[in-house]
């Protein structure tokens, strides 16, 4: 998969511990700046894990990760330095290249490189660095995600995987088929009836219903096509398009109104009390679905998983020799096995590295959060398929727009084929 252009726009997901990384910073400074000030030895890293253990241990995780590999360089020509910011990792990005700059590397926490900075060239291209070094496999979804006209600008140490749970108590009571038995968007939707004539909903829709829509998108090999670049009019105006939309609005509504428009939290805490039978949700839930063993991962309608690599480490073009090598061992260091099984067991994430067997990982331990994930991570990413989020190829604005359509489209009486057709207008006047 090819992506022409990459956009701005953080990924909004509910206790993503690839998002929680997001920060800001009150500038940066320039390769110019620190050589005017004799602060050239410095190569400053910004990162958004600023927060305390007790508010959220993994990022203690990362920080300590980061101070290892600074202290295994700390003899170098060069001094790395993580920085913490509390904000948007993306203004610090934008305000240096308004002014024809790039910090020197920043983790954009799922967010992606500005097209104005691939413009002016800014970042530096880590495709013939992975090459030359055989890190295809440890780079894993960055590779093919992050192609830009056969450059990779960033990559991710953890990907955004986004599968299922749902509550295996509730379907057995309700004769409903699991997702493991789900080979066709009608298995989906049966199973939703089944479960909520026993008197609980069946998910959270709105924001979260927007992965049926891509997943939808992508049992057919027209669909998946459509989430390989930016979206296009031929592209609203498609069969699969339509289709897709239709088909998952249609649910949202048989799900009822009540169940729309929520947050993640609320979705959650229904579903933690047999609320609810279906929780749209990351592979990171397992710490928090550890305890009930009627809680369980499962993948979409035919064996479909979502995951992204998004926007991650990301270096300047503008970097000396020496600082551009450190920055280029730290991408090694980050995708490393021994890193990449820390951010498994330790952060609580899906790695991107597909040097690692995250499921062997996970039968070797005595930690029920790492045996849960290693369920999840690994039924995500043996899938049949794997699509990427609406989010990541296509924008934060059409993604919004379309959260809005299945929102609205939860109420009885909204004519369905309209909807279809409002908001493919609204899409087609939003991407000009």
């Amino acid at each position: 998969m090819k992506k022409s252009l990459l956009k701005c726009g953080a990924l909004c997901l509910f206790a993503s511990v690839i998002l929680a990384a997001c920060g800001s910073s009150s500038g940066t400074s320039s390769s110019t700046e620190k050589a005017a000030s004799g602060d050239d030895t410095v190569l400053e890293f910004y990162h958004g894990y600023h927060h305390s253990e007790e508010e959220w241990p993994a990022a203690k995780v990362m920080r300590d990760l980061y101070d290892e590999f600074a202290k295994r360089h700390a003899t170098g020509d060069v001094e790395f330095k993580p920085i913490p910011v509390n904000g948007s990792l993306t203004d610090i990005m934008n305000n240096k290249v308004a002014s024809g700059e790039f910090p020197d590397m920043i983790d954009l926490a799922g967010s992606d490189v500005s097209l104005a900075a691939i413009e002016q060239s800014l970042v530096l291209d880590l495709k013939p660095y992975i090459d030359e070094n055989g890190l295809e496999k440890n780079v894993g979804l960055n590779y093919t995600q992050n192609d830009v006209n056969g450059k990779i600008y960033t990559v991710h140490d953890q990907l955004l995987t986004l599968g299922l749970w749902y509550n295996a108590d509730i379907f057995s009571k309700a004769g409903a088929k699991t997702p493991d038995q789900w080979t066709k968007w009608s298995d989906f939707t049966e199973a939703m009836a089944l479960v909520r004539k026993q008197g609980v909903y069946a998910f959270g829709a709105g924001e979260p219903a927007i992965r049926l829509f891509n997943t939808v998108l992508g049992s057919s090999e027209a669909g998946r096509k459509l989430l390989e670049g930016p979206l296009t009019i031929e592209g609203i105006d498609s069969k699969e398009f339509a289709e897709a939309l239709k088909l998952v609005t249609t649910e949202v509504q048989a799900n009822g109104s009540a169940n729309a428009g929520g947050d993640a939290n609320v979705y959650s805490t229904d579903f933690t009390e047999n609320k609810s039978a279906v929780f749209f949700n990351g592979v990171w839930a397992a710490g928090g679905l550890k305890d009930n063993t009627a809680l369980k991962p499962g993948l979409y309608a035919g064996n479909v998983a979502i995951s992204s690599a998004g926007g991650g480490i990301t270096i300047s073009s503008n970097l000396s020799a020496e600082e551009e090598k450190l920055a280029l061992e730290f991408v090694k260091y980050m995708t490393s096995d021994e890193v990449q099984t820390t951010i498994f067991e330790k952060v609580g994430a899906n790695p991107a590295s597909q040097a690692i067997d995250a499921a062997q990982i996970a039968s070797g331990s005595d930690d029920a959060t790492v045996k849960l994930l290693g369920e999840a991570t690994s039924m995500a990413n043996n899938a049949n398929v794997t699509v990427p989020t609406v989010a990541s190829v296509w924008g934060d604005d059409v993604r919004t727009a379309i959260i809005n359509a299945l929102t609205e489209s939860a109420s009885d009486g909204v004519d369905i084929d309209q909807k279809v057709k409002e908001t493919q207008d609204i899409l087609k006047a939003l991407i000009g």
